[in-house]
């Protein structure tokens, strides 16, 4: 979802005055209003309990020209032709948006080596807007500068005499993880007098983590502690964040943070189409086929990425 921010950023770019809606889910809301390119958030949630001629009246009054299908849903492609979207995009590959859309684009995401956020921005092509955009253009255009305060009590255990470092280990099933394991031995190697170090996640992710986090007395533990809106700005006030191919890591990069992305090679989610995108934005992967984790759950491949390598990127 953060890797759509950038057509925002594109939009804007090329039609200052052009108002931006985001439909989305709820749980989307607080990243998306972080970004100065994004004017109204459109929650899909609230619209689904309408019935259909008050969803067509709301979709209406929106007074929208354009509709950009960038994550396809069927009853959202039917609503946006019933409420007379002069342009509505697709894609050819989408049955459905041959019934309900008036332009489509070919884009085939799983054949492409393009990045999440370039074959997203494909999608803008019929706004007469160059889409042949480059992955160094990209940092520029998501816009993340509304951010919340961070409250007292978590500015208070940022220390400025160190790097403040987030471990965000867990996927909650999304992507494949790097393993505790290997957390546990790349906190070894980090220097307590330069690092702090802090962990991150949901109340599940630190259930699991329990013994990690109780094993590492320096390590402190920020999950189930934070809403959303302070984790972004918590990951604002820190130097870095260490994930695999997770929200928060395409967060850390939007915020110009240190974010080192920890992936597997496997199609499709290998870091040529979802590696963080930022300015001081990193991935590591293991070249090679990987088709023994096609099989698995657990990628052996990732687990092989040393902590050495990520201790280099971090020392640079």
């Amino acid at each position: 979802m953060i890797l759509t921010l950038p057509m925002a950023g594109l939009i804007k770019n090329q039609f200052p005055n052009a108002r931006i809606y985001f439909l989305g889910n709820s749980y989307t809301k607080e990243i998306v209003l972080c970004s100065e390119f994004i004017d109204e958030f459109i929650n899909y949630d609230e619209l689904e309990k309408l019935d259909s001629n008050e969803k067509i009246i709301a979709l209406k009054n929106l007074n929208l020209d354009v509709f950009v299908h960038v994550f396809p849903k069927k009853e959202i492609s039917r609503l946006a032709k019933q409420a007379k979207v002069p342009l509505r995009i697709g894609t050819t590959n989408r049955l459905y948006h041959w019934l309900y859309c008036n332009k489509l684009i070919q884009l085939s995401r799983k054949k492409s080596n393009l990045h999440e956020s370039q074959l997203n921005i494909k999608l803008l092509k019929f706004l007469n807007i160059n889409t042949n955009i480059s992955l160094d253009l990209i940092p520029t255009l998501y816009g993340f500068t509304k951010i919340t305060e961070l409250k007292n009590e978590y500015k208070e255990i940022i220390d400025p005499s160190r790097i403040n470092l987030i471990f965000h280990p867990k996927s909650k099933g999304s992507a494949r993880e790097w393993g505790i394991n290997n957390f546990e031995h790349l906190i070894k190697l980090l220097p307590q007098k330069k690092y702090k170090i802090f962990i991150s996640g949901t109340v599940q992710d630190g259930n699991l983590m329990q013994e990690f986090i109780n094993n590492n007395s320096e390590l402190t533990d920020l999950t189930g502690k934070l809403s959303l809106q302070q984790f972004i700005a918590f990951i604002n006030a820190c130097d870095g964040l260490i994930a695999a191919s997770t929200g928060p890591l395409h967060i850390a990069a939007a915020l110009n943070k240190k974010a080192i992305g920890l992936f597997s090679p496997m199609k499709p989610i290998d870091p040529g189409r979802w590696m963080p995108v930022g300015k001081d934005a990193h991935h590591l992967v293991i070249n090679k086929s990987c088709s023994d984790c096609r099989k698995k759950n657990e990628c052996a491949c990732i687990k092989s990425i040393q902590a050495s390598q990520i201790l280099s990127i971090l020392e640079k």
